[in-house]
């Protein structure tokens, strides 16, 4: 059975070797690098057994992206906590959304309608909007990457509807294919960055409920996930552009 594999970050600026990734099944930490094949040089390697090969790779490839802790202790904020980081992050926030739909737009009202009218209604006076809006007026970058599938599910459809509402907020609001997510390797996970040291996991069950969230804090996960916004970005395109490739209503 073939490893499930993460990848970690590499410190290549053309795409090749080296590289880090990890088992999310044992946690092992594989490094890929320039083999050490020279006679002399393995000569001196030290408990290299039968089978095992070295490789040479740039010290700033283990300190930016191997782990920097022997287990990694999650820890779990519920919901209440998890609102309080929208009213005090410093500079940025930023949302992968990856799942088909959610219970809570399919139990908002909003949906109703929308599902009547094919067009969701604009709430700039809730408490999400007008924070945003706070936020995105004192100079503060807020975004998100929405993965539709092929054809899009109604909750999809509902989200790509209502993001004219996200962007009235100021957010860049943006949307791909799932193929195109695919494609640039990003994780089957919803998360919020907050100023590119934080990120929040998001949890949900089976029914498509948020629960809590799990926040990472190590640097070189954080980084990780920095790497996942930026390929999100790139592979995107502005809400308003994608539904006019679409031929939905904005």
């Amino acid at each position: 059975m073939a490893r499930r594999l993460r990848f970690h970050g590499t410190d290549s600026k053309n795409g090749g070797c080296p590289a880090v990734h990890e088992d999310l099944d044992s946690g092992e930490i594989i490094v890929q690098g320039r083999p050490v094949t020279d006679p002399e040089d393995v000569a001196q390697l030290r408990y290299l057994g039968e089978g095992d090969v070295a490789v040479a790779v740039p010290r700033e490839l283990l300190v930016h992206h191997g782990p920097k802790e022997v287990y990694r202790v999650p820890e779990i904020i519920d919901l209440e906590e998890f609102g309080r980081l929208f009213h005090h992050f410093e500079h940025s926030a930023w949302h992968l959304e990856t799942r088909s739909g959610y219970a809570s737009d399919r139990e908002d009202p909003a949906y109703a309608e929308f599902l009547r009218t094919g067009t969701a209604p604009m709430d700039l006076d809730s408490d999400w909007c007008r924070n945003i809006t706070r936020q995105t007026a004192a100079g503060k970058y807020v975004g998100r990457a929405r993965i539709v599938d092929r054809p899009p599910t109604e909750g999809q459809l509902f989200l790509l509807s209502y993001a004219r509402c996200n962007a009235a907020t100021g957010e860049d609001a943006r949307n791909l294919w799932r193929e195109d997510a695919e494609r640039v390797r990003l994780p089957a996970e919803d998360f919020w960055i907050f100023d590119s040291r934080l990120v929040a996991i998001l949890r949900f069950d089976d029914q498509d409920v948020f629960r809590d969230a799990e926040i990472v804090t190590e640097p070189a996960e954080v980084l990780r996930y920095c790497q996942v916004r930026d390929a999100a970005v790139h592979a995107s395109a502005p809400y308003d552009v994608f539904a006019a490739r679409l031929g939905t209503r904005g």
